[in-house]
């Protein structure tokens, strides 16, 4: 969390207070952000001008929005950055420098549309001059005012003789106790205030329209209820694509008993011992192992990407990360089991050039030892029994320090480590083995016709 605090010395202006806070807003990206900032302000007991500066890219609900918490909206435009080698989320920065415009007030402070104030901070408007705080300014206002480096401490709550006594300083600089950001809460291992008042902030946002209250967006709410609703449709689509076509849900729940019965759900091969020393079993390509694991991590980064740009970034942060696992399990097993697809027909295609027909392998059968024959289907068990494992796997890393109420940052990276160890260690057998099991049933079942146009469990 940073804080710029910047005060500029103007003309007295003729409106209810000669004092305000100010923040930026870019586009509505940030809307949330400055709606939390103006009811921290307003929680802290100031009755002070909030004005926000938007500019072009901000929608009118937006505007209507903050007018309607109590915001003074002031329409400004963007200055470009002509630092040409930037970072491109700095493309807009210049444009905070319009706040030194502002000269209908006598004093105003600068807040990031990205902070929260946890306690009044009114004691700021004591000072009579110009002081700011981020020390690394990309050289601009560092490099403008040159004595910052070795400006006073600015210390509103000394007494007033000792303020009488001392030079008049031309600038001031904020301590820290003005600037508490993630950095200090990472090294700490907590705030330096109570968390859940910093957490409670967005929840008390009053509804100054109709659906806002809580920090909700009305116009999100069919959204995210919508992103809900498809990856489950295309799960359940995917599944009877591979799976009930051929073999209802009763059929797999009793395969999946005889299997386990049988103690070899998860067998490497699809062959039993004695095919893997026949003459008759294919060649697996050497290739396809590297290939497939290759295919496999560019397919969960894919996923983590695209998760990224589809979930809105205002939701509730549990309703965000909710969506975000489910969106990226499905992503990663459509493309994963799209490439498992294509693996099994290239065993089809190396089968029918080979033109031999190969036994059909028991280790794929249901068979119970009472006469069960086997159904042809192009689920394979072994492909859900690792997509959980990898779901599993995905959701217990990050949590495990809050399952062992582990709080020291060290031992807290530290297990989050191993456990994505382990979790590439599991996908990277997982990307072996499925492929192989793919490319051995292709083989087998070169002669089978499947009507599927999409395959989820191959």
């Amino acid at each position: 969390m940073f804080v710029s605090c910047n005060w500029v010395i103007g003309a007295v202006k003729s409106q209810s207070s000669e004092e305000a806070y100010v923040t930026l807003l870019y586009g509505d990206e940030f809307l949330l952000g400055v709606r939390v900032l103006g009811k921290s302000i307003r929680d802290s007991g100031s009755i002070k001008d909030m004005v926000v500066l938007v500019s072009d890219g901000v929608s009118q609900y937006a505007n209507d929005l903050l007018r309607a918490d109590g915001w003074i909206v002031e329409k400004i435009s963007l200055l470009s950055n002509p630092n040409q080698v930037r970072p491109t989320r700095f493309w807009g920065v210049y444009t905070k420098l319009k706040v030194f415009n502002m000269t209908k007030y006598k004093k105003v402070v600068y807040l990031d549309a990205d902070t929260i104030v946890v306690k009044s901070i009114e004691d700021l408007f004591k000072c009579g001059f110009f002081f700011f705080c981020k020390i690394y300014n990309y050289g601009f206002l560092n490099s403008y005012y040159v004595g910052f480096a070795n400006a006073r401490v600015y210390e509103p709550n000394q007494p007033l003789d000792v303020l009488n006594s001392r030079k008049v300083p031309e600038m001031e600089r904020l301590s820290t106790l003005y600037n508490t950001d993630v950095g200090l809460y990472m090294l700490a291992n907590k705030w330096m205030v109570d968390e859940k008042e910093l957490r409670n902030v967005r929840v008390r946002l009053q509804e100054s329209l109709p659906g806002t209250g809580g920090g909700k967006n009305p116009r999100d709410e069919l959204v995210v209820k919508f992103l809900f609703l498809l990856p489950l449709l295309l799960i359940v689509f995917c599944y009877y694509q591979s799976c009930l076509q051929t073999r209802s849900l009763f059929d797999h729940i009793r395969q999946l008993y005889y299997k386990i019965r049988a103690g070899g759900v998860l067998s490497y091969s699809s062959v039993p011992s004695s095919t893997v020393l026949s003459d008759q079993q294919p060649k697996v390509p050497a290739f396809l192992g590297g290939i497939s694991i290759c295919v496999c991590f560019a397919a969960a980064l894919v996923s983590l990407g695209l998760s990224l740009v589809i979930i809105p970034h205002q939701v509730m942060p549990w309703t965000g990360l909710l969506l975000m696992y489910e969106w990226m399990f499905t992503l990663f097993f459509l493309q994963f089991g799209s490439y498992l697809h294509l693996i099994y027909q290239y065993g089809k295609a190396v089968a029918n050039q080979a033109g031999q027909f190969w036994a059909d392998p028991a280790s794929l059968d249901h068979e119970s030892g009472k006469g069960h024959q086997r159904q042809q289907s192009c689920c394979d068990i072994a492909a859900c029994y690792y997509g959980l494992g990898m779901a599993f796997l995905a959701i217990l890393t990050p949590a495990l320090p809050s399952i062992f109420g582990i709080t020291a940052l060290f031992l807290r990276l530290g297990l989050m480590v191993v456990g994505g160890l382990v979790l590439v260690s599991f996908m990277t057998n997982a990307a072996e083995h499925l492929p192989i099991r793919s490319f051995m049933r292709g083989f087998e079942e070169k002669d089978t016709q499947r009507n599927r146009s999409i395959c989820f469990l191959c």
